[in-house]
């Protein structure tokens, strides 16, 4: 049985570019064959502001969004997150995801796929680990930073064009978070 891996597009916004950045990992890791890739977009489950009576931890989900998040999260034995950088941090609309579950996270690799102006999204990134890790996730040393983003995208903004480094990041990322999902899959049994 192949693992799952879940490309989940962080930011929610309109005019957003996760979508095309999203779309073109989803396609390189399946392309890639190690894992089962899946496309998952937060702004489909249109989450509110944490909105739960009970700690994540009892699984309690009281609200229909929640059950529908949490189903889909536990899905996947890992994942990429494809995410922007906001005023050096990451979206709001990804830290919101991430409080509303718990266990589903738990003891599972996950990589990044940041993209931006400069920095690639890599400030975003550095607080991204730190709260993965409090969700008992292992982060990837390796990632896919993409810097000045819009320069890979087409007049649209609709499809995005890797070049050799990013291609070259996206496959070193995918070989060792295929490690971790193996290793990681027998403490979840």
């Amino acid at each position: 049985m192949s693992l799952k891996l879940q490309v989940i597009i962080c930011s929610t916004r309109p005019g957003r570019i996760g979508p095309a950045v999203g779309h073109w990992f989803n396609d390189y890791a399946n392309k890639q064959g190690k894992f089962e890739s899946s496309l998952v977009d937060l702004a489909d489950f249109n989450l509110p502001l944490y909105d739960e009576a009970h700690h994540p931890r009892e699984r309690n989900y009281q609200k229909q969004h929640t059950r529908d998040w949490s189903a889909s999260v536990e899905l996947a034995d890992a994942y990429a997150f494809v995410t922007p950088e906001y005023n050096y941090g990451p979206p709001p609309s990804f830290v919101n995801a991430l409080n509303y579950l718990y266990k589903e996270w738990n003891y599972k690799p996950c990589g990044f796929v940041s993209y931006g102006g400069v920095s690639g999204g890599m400030r975003a990134v550095q607080l991204e680990k730190q709260l993965v890790t409090t969700l008992k996730m292992m982060p990837m040393v390796e990632g896919v930073a993409i810097p000045m983003v819009a320069t890979l995208m087409d007049e649209s903004r609709r499809h995005f064009k890797a070049n050799d480094l990013v291609e070259n990041s996206a496959q070193t990322m995918l070989d060792e978070l295929y490690r971790w999902a193996q290793a990681l899959k027998t403490m979840r049994q």
